[in-house]
């Protein structure tokens, strides 16, 4: 299932009338030298006395041009009896085999049981056992090197940079300063903390 096949100099002109002379070539490890098909080649016989023979042959059984070719290879018991025994698709002229049922079903229990493993290990690492709590979650590992990570990507500023900082707000400063408020004499009298202040009325 590992291992493909193709001849560049097939695949331009490929299609349903050739494509079994293109499975039969000598260097494709998928053809057995010893089917009815060969026979039937060498011998230059019609190709419906595939019929009539018994042993190993191969047919053309889906085509959807001019990409995909499947291609069965069974194995003839009489005219009406044949047993399955691989398939092969050709798909933009390179040829598969393809998996059988049972590859797939296996293929398939190993991805879950890898990935339901490492899922149990993960949370086996987070149960800690305490003799007066039992057995708890603990999460703080995680969380505390979350926080690292984000307090090695939000760097502090620097003293020059807060220094440049104040020395801008300070000329600012100067250049425009605040409004200052008009005391008029003739205000009430606020009394705070023992200080009189003139209060001007708006």
């Amino acid at each position: 299932l590992g291992i493909s096949w193709h001849d560049t100099a097939w695949i331009p002109i490929l299609n349903q009338n050739n494509v079994m002379d293109y499975f039969s070539e000598r260097s494709n490890p998928f053809y057995d030298r010893m089917c009815n098909n060969e026979m039937i080649k060498m011998q230059r016989l019609n190709p419906d006395q595939l019929q009539n023979m018994v042993g190993v042959e191969y047919v053309l059984l889906h085509v959807q041009e001019p990409i995909l070719y499947v291609i069965r290879k069974l194995h003839r018991h009489s005219p009406t009896q044949v047993t399955p025994l691989a398939h092969y698709y050709i798909i933009a002229g390179r040829v598969y085999q393809a998996p059988d049922l049972c590859s797939v079903l296996n293929s398939r229990l190993l991805n879950s049981v890898s990935s339901l493993q490492s899922a149990f290990d993960e949370a086996s690492s987070y149960s800690k056992y305490t003799p007066s709590k039992g057995y708890i979650w603990q999460f703080k590992d995680k969380e505390e090197k979350d926080q690292k990570e984000k307090k090695k990507k939000e760097l502090p500023s620097s003293s020059f940079q807060r220094s440049r900082v104040d020395l801008l707000l300070g000329e600012l400063g100067k250049k425009f300063p605040p409004p200052t408020i008009a005391l008029a004499q003739s205000d009430p009298v606020a009394v705070n903390k023992g200080m009189t202040f003139i209060l001007n009325e708006h």
